[in-house]
């Protein structure tokens, strides 16, 4: 039976310790301020990222890992005993990790890497990389693996509400007239993934009103069906996501364990401090 390695990328959103456990490698995205380069979680994380972007008004830029990176973690894994390696990387259409990814393979001729492009973010890639470690433990195959894989994503659902415009203001993606409009009228905009990109969904003019939306859409898609898979996402917000949760499973049955994770600074730097969502798998 072959031994597969499951490697995937930090903007996953899996907690360290539970990528550990799993035997889960994250290959870290880059944060760049200015020349400064540091590795996503391994150096930074959500609270001191936003504590240095207050303290000098301006964000970080971001980069996918260089294919030699992910080269590394491959090799690391055949060097470790495994026999092929698989790679869940965030979606191609927001970042350029599964570029990376594929490239690597290139590094390491011969060797039985394949490169996965999740189309997801955050957890619904970190569940999609969970349930495949699940699958390798197992003994499955590295084509039923993936296909466990992918049948995760095909159930997963994101949503999330922003806690402010300003560090969308600060990125450049929205004018600063909006983001000023935005502060007075005190908008939330509420996020979900689509088609392998974080799109706006709707407005809210509270954070009440849009943590009750995200639970509503929330509720709406679990309705009769059961929540396989549930992971409260945050961003420097860990009282607000203990709250979020307790209001979310007051309308939805929590059930299992549920993750309380951060964003991390890979994707972070987009969203912006505060933000609380939701990430979950409907069972079939």
């Amino acid at each position: 039976m072959a031994r597969t390695a499951i490697i995937t990328d930090t903007d996953s959103s899996i907690p360290a310790a539970l990528a550990d456990q799993y035997k889960i490698t994250q290959v870290p995205i880059n944060i760049h301020f200015g020349n400064e380069t540091m590795a996503a979680v391994e150096d930074v994380d959500d609270a001191r990222l936003f504590a240095r972007v207050d303290r000098e008004g301006k964000l970080p830029s971001t980069s996918a890992p260089s294919p030699g990176k992910f080269a590394q973690a491959y090799q690391a894994a055949f060097d470790a005993g495994y026999d092929e390696v698989l790679c869940f990387t965030v979606s191609s259409k927001v970042s350029a990790v599964y570029n990376a990814a594929v490239t690597a393979c290139d590094l390491l001729p011969g060797k039985p890497v394949r490169v996965v492009d999740t189309e997801g973010l955050s957890m619904v890639q970190g569940f999609m990389a969970l349930a495949a470690a699940e699958a390798a433990q197992a003994g499955m195959s590295s084509q039923e693996i993936v296909q466990q894989a992918l049948e995760v994503g095909k159930r997963a659902r994101l949503y999330a509400a922003l806690a402010t415009l300003k560090y969308l203001a600060m990125s450049g993606r929205v004018g600063h007239l909006a983001a000023g409009i935005g502060g007075l009228l005190d908008v939330r905009p509420i996020l979900t993934l689509r088609e392998g990109k974080l799109d706006l969904l709707e407005r809210a003019r509270t954070q009440g009103k849009a943590w009750g939306r995200v639970i509503e859409l929330t509720r709406q898609a679990v309705e009769q069906k059961r929540v396989e898979r549930l992971a409260i996402l945050h961003v420097n917000a860990l009282d607000q996501a203990r709250a979020f949760q307790e209001q979310l499973c007051a309308v939805i049955t929590c059930t299992g364990a549920i993750l309380t994770v951060e964003l991390t600074p890979g994707l972070s730097v987009h969203s912006g401090s505060g933000m609380v969502g939701v990430a979950f798998v409907v069972g079939q």
